[in-house]
């Protein structure tokens, strides 16, 4: 998906959601679920979703099951 004239602050809060994402469920990243969380969340962005708190909170309701569990991070 193409996002057009995204500014640098723009792309820190969707660094930052992402970022999040994976610190929440203790997740090490991986190209897969790297490209999955960060589509969604520029999707999200593009639906109008600006904070990275209301993103943050909605790529984990959204994303529970493709993270990791926590002993497989070992």
């Amino acid at each position: 998906m193409l996002v057009t004239s995204v500014q640098e602050t723009e792309w820190a809060v969707l660094s930052l959601s992402v970022q999040s994402w994976f610190r929440h469920y203790k997740a090490k990243p991986d190209d897969k679920t790297s490209e999955i969380i960060c589509s969604a969340a520029i999707d999200l962005f593009n639906r109008g979703h600006r904070t990275q708190e209301e993103l943050t909170s909605m790529l984990i309701a959204r994303f529970p099951l493709i993270a990791p569990a926590p002993a497989a991070l070992h």
